[in-house]
């Protein structure tokens, strides 16, 4: 990823990956929590940040937000900002390591157990050789070649030597094997997914006393681990995780960290959860009030983030401008439609982005996003427009509208509005009047 200073040089500086390591110094515009939240001395990620670095039972965070509203970078910056402080961070990438539209809650722990393994081999944790033994004992048995004989081999070949790196290796080596089968082979995950759920007391045990020994490496503090990418859960799937083995995923003696659907929170049932976790939420960027007036600081910082990206005078006179008020804080939109208005500059010979760009490139976006509803959520859609931005009464219809995009919360105060291409559409229809003014 570099500065563009060039429109060709615009996609490669407006990636969707998150910002981490080296391009956190460069490219992370820091002063976004006042126009999230409200309030400059508010800030969920500071929140959690410091309960985790407090001793307590409080170990397991529900992270809420947007898909788009910068939850991973900001995931990504507290990781860095653990490890100044000496303690050891995992983040687990889960549309990478597992299919998420076939995903149940031993699968994370499986997850957890490569990740604190990680960080003990980085570590090079002391672990003793029954509990290595143990683990691999756990995933070898049942196995065609009994566990015995591999562990014999194994033994062997690290001269019984817990210390060693090579035992570790080998056994992340096996956790490699399991990654590709969760994510794969459907015979073979049944039987891991079977194996934590009729021994999973056994295996909190063998995580807490890995844990234990990374905590005793670093002067009692204790391993965190952070889950990405489970917001882009379905609500069906993610109640069946987070609902039904709450007690479960919440009872880790260290700190971990769920990003969770933002819709799921008006469903009954989050109250419950808020027993197991402590829940945070991330708002989009407001550019604009309640009331419907244009939030100029909150539009600002937007313009700041892209400035930390791309040579501003790349976007000719109130392109930038438009481009942020038609994407309605979502950074994620914002990165596609300004790549997209690029793309077009480019081809068409221009150095600079012009207006025309930018429509076509939000013409494209809404395409995709009036894709997400039908003619009869346009009466709910309207009502929000019109007012009704906080005390919505329809909870199952607000979560299908968070879920799909159409609909956005912002602030502490949790009030919402729907995406301001939707408005656009129904303003085409005919059916609201003042759209954007």
């Amino acid at each position: 990823m570099e500065y563009a200073a060039k429109v060709e040089e615009i996609i490669n500086a407006f990636s969707p990956e998150p910002l981490k390591g080296e391009q956190m110094q460069r490219f992370y515009y820091s002063d976004t929590m006042e126009y999230r939240m409200s309030d400059k001395y508010s800030s969920p990620m500071e929140d959690i940040f410091d309960i985790c670095r407090q001793p307590g039972d409080h170990n397991a965070f529900l992270l809420l937000g947007h898909r788009g509203c910068g939850k991973s970078t900001e995931l990504n910056r507290m990781s860095e900002a653990f490890r100044t402080k000496g303690y050891q961070v995992k983040t687990i990438a889960c549309s990478m390591d597992l299919d998420l539209f076939n995903i149940v809650y031993s699968d994370l722990f499986i997850l957890m157990g490569e990740a604190l393994l990680k960080m003990a081999e980085e570590l090079k944790c002391s672990i003793d050789q029954d509990s290595l033994i143990d683990i691999m004992e756990f995933w070898e048995e049942g196995t065609e070649i009994k566990s015995s004989q591999k562990l014999q081999a194994l033994s062997a070949e690290t001269e019984v030597s817990a210390e060693t790196p090579k035992f570790l290796k080998k056994i992340l080596k096996a956790f490699a094997k399991i990654k590709a089968d969760l994510k794969f082979n459907e015979e073979i995950r049944t039987e891991y997914r079977k194996k934590i759920s009729v021994r999973s007391s056994e295996w909190i045990q063998m995580l807490s006393h890995v844990s234990q020994q990374i905590s005793q490496k670093t002067a009692g503090k204790r391993p965190i681990v952070i889950f990405e990418d489970l917001d882009k859960l379905n609500p069906e799937d993610a109640w069946k995780i987070f609902y039904n083995y709450a007690a479960i995923l919440s009872g880790m003696p260290f700190p971990v960290i769920y990003t969770f659907p933002i819709g799921l929170s008006y469903d009954p049932r989050f109250s419950v959860m808020e027993s197991y976790f402590i829940t945070k939420t991330l708002p989009m960027i407001k550019i604009e009030t309640i009331e419907g007036q244009s939030f100029d600081d909150g539009i600002e910082v937007i313009e700041k983030i892209v400035e930390k990206r791309a040579d501003l005078s790349l976007f000719e006179s109130g392109v930038l401008e438009s481009l942020i008020k038609y994407t309605g804080g979502s950074l994620r939109d914002l990165f596609q439609a300004i790549n997209a208005a690029a793309k077009r500059a480019e081809r068409r010979g221009s150095h600079t982005i012009c207006e025309e760009d930018a429509e076509r490139a939000l013409e494209e976006l809404k395409t995709s996003l009036t894709r997400r509803i039908e003619k009869k959520d346009y009466d709910f859609l309207i009502n929000i427009y019109r007012g009704n931005k906080e005390l919505i009464e329809d909870k199952e219809m607000l979560l299908k509208m968070l879920q799909a995009s159409v609909v956005l919360e912002y602030n502490g105060k949790r009030w919402h509005n729907i995406h301001p291409l939707i408005a656009k559409f129904l303003g085409e229809q005919g059916l609201i009047t003042n759209v954007g003014a």
